[in-house]
């Protein structure tokens, strides 16, 4: 504070006047900002293919002729022809294949922003008054 002589009222036609007013503000101002998060994801994919085949044959053929001849004193004829065939057969094919792929991805974020700002303030103000012809005047420091 400062020494102002603010006088003193004597009956007389001078009149003084004093006011005299200090101070100080002091302020602040906090702000935080914070954010997380992550992510994950997974992804696979297989595919399978298989395929059997199974075959058979089976043939059989015959044929026959045959002639018999007898005659009464002792003539006999005979005659064969016969034909036999058998076939038997089989296949078998198997066929496998696999395809397959897999993925992962993971990340991971963090964020932090923060604000911090203080105010300091100080003012000092004063007014001075006279009578007469000095007026009104301004006293600050």
């Amino acid at each position: 504070m400062s020494d102002i002589d603010t006088g003193s009222y004597d009956g007389g036609n001078d009149v003084d006047y004093g006011h005299y007013e200090a101070g100080q503000e002091h302020d602040a101002l906090d702000q935080l900002h914070q954010a997380q998060g992550s992510e994950a994801d997974y992804n696979n994919q297989y595919g399978v293919y298989e395929n059997d085949h199974h075959a058979a044959e089976s043939t059989d053929f015959s044929q026959g002729h045959h002639v018999e001849y007898d005659q009464a004193p002792a003539v006999h004829y005979e005659s064969d022809d016969y034909t036999n065939y058998s076939h038997d057969a089989t296949e078998d094919d198997h066929v496998f294949a696999a395809e397959g792929s897999e993925h992962a991805h993971q990340a991971e974020f963090g964020e932090l922003d923060a604000l911090q700002q203080r105010f300091d303030a100080a003012f000092a103000e004063g007014t001075e008054y006279h009578g007469g012809e000095a007026g009104l005047g301004t006293a600050s420091s």
